[in-house]
């Protein structure tokens, strides 16, 4: 984001010369320095001077001047009525928006317009629909310090949705953000000190250092105890409280006024609004639910795909969002992003989706009724905000009408939960029959110009709108009678938006005009007249329509209060479709799809048949794979070529868990699991140039904090350690991490590796097991089974899969040769080898089964021979073969191949 922008240079220098206008602009941008402010001028927001040139330069709109008795302003303005689009694109920009709008009505003030800040509009504080992008949530954060622990709030402002949590360690903060993805975060004093925070947030997040006096102890924990009472009942450290109370603060500030009359608008813009909406605060502790950083989250592409080629794939939460609404989408966010430790809470929600599973009728007909359920939390939140209008109100209306009917169908309901979300779904029968009784059925978009209040809700709105009704019914009969009185057939009455009701008669019959017309407007060919009777009607119609108006928002603003003061409730019954509607998802998917109920709180992981959920969607035929990690034996070596299938395994091993653990049915035949506490995962390649970090810090990076975090109950995906550096370097790596996650971790680990010597582990650690998957060959070209079995691969084949990736045939060719070349030099070198053990190559790991695509090796010293024999060459290919692992097929083929060779 841009430094503060400070007062404009024209203030500084001629302050006093300054028009009333400009003066009122440049005040509020001193004021709001941190932001850049739009000032409404009639119809547009505009900015002027530098502001002015930054909005025409970033919304692609038109520099203009504006000029008066103190000199030429440059000056960009945006209409207020398409106002978001330009909006959207300044907060890309990193800019916050503060809007000052006017405040008093034009047409009864003398002189300047007074105008104020009535919100400021930010990336993580966006209550508007236009400017939220999808119902998914959108978080701001305040992070504090004492040096000791690290406090982290998080807000949804536009839900209510309210966090907290503290940690001795950033990096375990780091984690709770790359759950949460804050699209804006505050931070305290000491921060600076104790860790970068842009490291922590990400490049995506507007990271601000905020006023320290707000993250003050006494101040912060005053401002929680007035919305949520004791904080320290409610919250575990002092460091919490701060970020609670300084988050509070500054969702505050941001709100500004409230929408309504300009005198409402008035009073509250002082650019700080109690949020009364906010009626939970959450405390949690990390460590109840699965763990799943960044890396994670981003590896197993749980919300967002990787980009290939231009071409968006879907994402786990995309497979599984059968969700009728927009509660229910952000309620399968969170239980994918936080996945439960709790085997009783599981097996809760499993025997919830198993009993929608099995009852067609129940499923399909709560996916019909929730279809009907608007977003109650942001509802809600404009209602308290005082920014809902009628038809918000009618929208609440109407999902609470839904409710009983969900209620009656889940009646029945045997499991505790679904039995439980019977029992607490309230209706809100009273503030539903308030609003039905009060509210027309389709209300205009404006609440403050008419027909938004049924007939019969109110006696005295009832009366004036009679008399303004027949005072416009006596001027519809007024046209017919001055016709007949006047002998004018052309004599119209009509109404004018500034003149008023008028009777025109063309100048052919001028002649013919009473003398008790009075002239009002002169046209071309017509003259306009009124009455005296014309006049008091008019007089007394539009006193009947103001105040018909004016009684009906008050109407409207007492029924919208009636329902402010129910937020509480009405969350809770949010939370609750929310809930219902996740479970019934959960339930169509697993339908659908051939999901199966898994049972979980084992110590092994036995998996029969296990698909991965996204992957499946997208192939035709997609071949299930058993997983099956015992108590003796968690940690699994895989070897195989390319594109065979390890790394779509081992995702859909960590999905399975992540999956069964949110309280879904899993793609299995059958499903044991274990409770993991967290998944960590190296998968794939990436670098940091900017940063200075190579893919292979990166990747060290990364598999550091694996070797300091993981536990006994933690899942490992670990995929081709070691490949950034040397082949040598890398395979030490990659043996001294299967030792030390073997030996003093115990974790449950996929391990897919091209160190085709790793598999020895198997032999020396009675943890490790060895996993390979199939492949065959058809006239010399590799066909992948992606099936896993037993054992370790003969190859990696990395020449074919070049090949199938369209590589010129001569560079096959050559690699090839230079491959055959090299296995014949490593077979000379290995009868060579001195002071070592020949079966080793001095490594400690066997070279029977090098990997064919790791080509660099140690240049052989001095005394190496000069040159293999071809007997060499044979001997050192048919010590290759795995024998036991290959298919009669594969044999015959390889038998074949070096009969044919010796023939020559």
């Amino acid at each position: 984001m841009d430094a503060a922008l400070g007062p404009p240079e024209k203030m500084a220098e001629n302050a006093d010369e300054l028009t009333p206008m400009m003066s009122q602009y440049f005040e509020l941008c001193e004021r709001y320095d941190d932001s850049l402010v739009l000032f409404q001028v009639g119809d547009f927001y505009e900015a002027f001077e530098a502001a002015a040139e930054k909005v025409a330069r970033l919304c692609e709109i038109t520099l203009t001047k504006r000029e008066d008795s103190t000199g030429q302003y440059a000056m960009a303005g945006i209409p207020i009525d398409n106002a978001e689009s330009y909006v959207e694109t300044l907060l890309d920009a990193g800019y916050r928006v503060a809007v000052a709008d006017q405040v008093e009505d034009p047409d009864e003030v003398s002189g300047v317009v007074e105008r104020a800040v009535t919100r400021i509009i930010t990336p993580g504080t966006l209550t508007e629909d236009a400017l939220l992008r999808s119902p998914d949530n959108n978080y701001v954060a305040a992070l504090t310090t004492d040096s000791r622990r690290f406090g982290l709030a998080l807000l949804d402002v536009s839900t209510g949705d309210f966090y907290a949590t503290s940690a001795n360690d950033v990096d375990a903060i780091a984690d709770e953000v790359g759950r949460f993805a804050p699209a804006e975060a505050i931070v305290g004093p000491n921060v600076a000190g104790a860790t970068d925070a842009d490291d922590v947030f990400g490049p995506a997040c507007m990271v601000t250092p905020y006023d320290e006096h707000v993250f003050e102890r006494d101040v912060a924990g005053e401002r929680v105890g007035s919305y949520f009472g004791d904080p320290d009942s409610l919250l575990a450290d002092d460091v919490e409280v701060r970020a609670c109370g300084a988050l509070l603060e500054y969702a505050e500030y941001t709100r500004g006024g409230q929408s309504g009359t300009a005198d409402e608008i008035a009073e509250t813009a002082t650019g700080h609004g109690r949020l009364d909406y906010l009626n939970h605060l959450t405390r949690y502790d990390p460590r109840e639910y699965m763990l799943l950083d960044a890396v994670a989250l981003d590896s197993l592409e749980l919300f967002e795909r990787r980009s290939v080629r231009g071409h968006e794939g879907r994402t786990l939460v995309d497979t599984l969002d059968e969700t009728a609404c927009a509660l229910g989408r952000r309620q399968l966010n969170d239980w994918i992003r936080r996945p439960l430790l709790d085997e009783e809470r599981i097996e809760g929600r499993h025997a919830a989706v198993e009993e929608l599973v099995g009852d067609v009728q129940t499923r399909e007909r709560l996916r019909d009724l929730l279809t009907d359920v608007y977003d109650l939390e942001r509802l809600i939140s404009r209602v308290s905000r005082g920014r809902a209008n009628a038809r918000d109100l009618r929208s609440l209306a109407a999902t609470l009408g839904v409710v009983p009917e969900v209620k009656a169908a889940i009646a029945d309901a045997e499991s505790d939960l679904l039995a439980d979300l019977h029992e607490t779904l309230d209706p809100l029968t009273a503030v539903r029959e308030e609003i039905e009784h009060a509210i027309r059925e389709d209300p205009p978009q404006e609440v403050t110009e008419g027909n938004v209040v049924k007939p019969g809700y109110d006696e005295t709105l009832d009366d004036l709108r009679e008399t303004e009704r027949s005072g416009k019914q006596w001027i519809a009969d007024l046209q017919a009678d001055e016709r007949e009185r006047t002998g004018i057939e052309s004599l119209k009455v009509d109404h004018h938006a500034v003149h008023g009701y008028y009777i025109e008669v063309t100048d052919a019959n001028a002649d013919l005009v009473p003398e008790d017309y009075q002239r009002r407007q002169t046209l071309k060919n017509a003259e306009r007249y009124v009455t005296p009777e014309l006049k008091d009607r008019e007089d007394e119609i539009f006193r009947a329509e103001q105040r018909a108006d004016d009684r009906e928002y008050e109407l409207f603003r007492q029924v919208r209060d009636d329902v402010a003061a129910e937020s509480e409730r009405v969350q809770a019954l949010a939370d609750r479709l929310a809930t219902l509607d996740v479970l019934v998802a959960f339930g169509e998917v697993a339908a659908n799809h051939d999901y199966c109920r898994p049972s979980v709180g084992g110590e092994a992981i036995d998996v029969e048949g296990g698909r991965h959920p996204v992957v499946e969607r997208a192939e035709d035929s997609f071949v299930p794979n058993d997983a099956r990690f015992t108590p003796d034996q968690r940690f699994a070596v895989i070897t195989g070529p390319n594109m065979s299938g390890k790394s779509t395994y081992m995702r859909q091993v960590a999905l399975t868990c992540v999956l069964a653990q949110a309280g879904s049915f899993v793609p299995a035949r059958s499903a044991a699991l274990p409770v993991v506490d967290r998944v960590f995962t190296r998968v794939g390649a990436s670098d940091d140039i900017a940063g200075g970090r190579s893919t292979f810090m990166i990747e060290m990076t990364e598999l550091a904090d694996i070797l300091s975090g993981a536990t006994e109950d933690s899942l490992i995906l670990l995929d081709e350690v070691g490949r950034g550096t040397s082949t040598a370097d890398g395979l030490a790596i990659a043996r001294a991490v299967t030792e030390h996650v073997h030996d003093e971790i115990g974790a449950y680990t996929l391990f897919a590796t091209h160190h085709h010597e790793l598999t020895a582990a198997a032999d020396d650690l009675t943890g490790v097991f060895t996993l390979h998957f199939e492949t065959r060959q058809v006239d010399g070209e590799v066909v992948f089974e992606h099936r896993v079995a037993p054992g370790a691969a003969a190859a990696s084949y990395g020449v074919e899969v070049a090949k199938m990736a369209g590589i010129p045939d001569a560079v096959v060719d050559r690699s090839r040769t230079l491959l055959d070349d090299e296995r014949a030099a490593d077979s000379v070198s290995d009868a060579a080898t001195v002071g070592g053990d020949p079966a080793t190559n001095g490594h400690g790991v066997t070279s029977d089964q090098e990997s064919a695509d790791y080509g660099a090796k140690d240049e052989p010293d001095d005394q190496s021979p000069a040159a293999p024999t071809d007997d060499a060459r044979l001997s050192k290919e048919l010590r290759d073969l795995d024998v036991a692992t290959m298919t009669p097929l594969e044999a015959m083929n390889a038998l074949a191949e070096l009969k044919e060779r010796v023939d020559d």
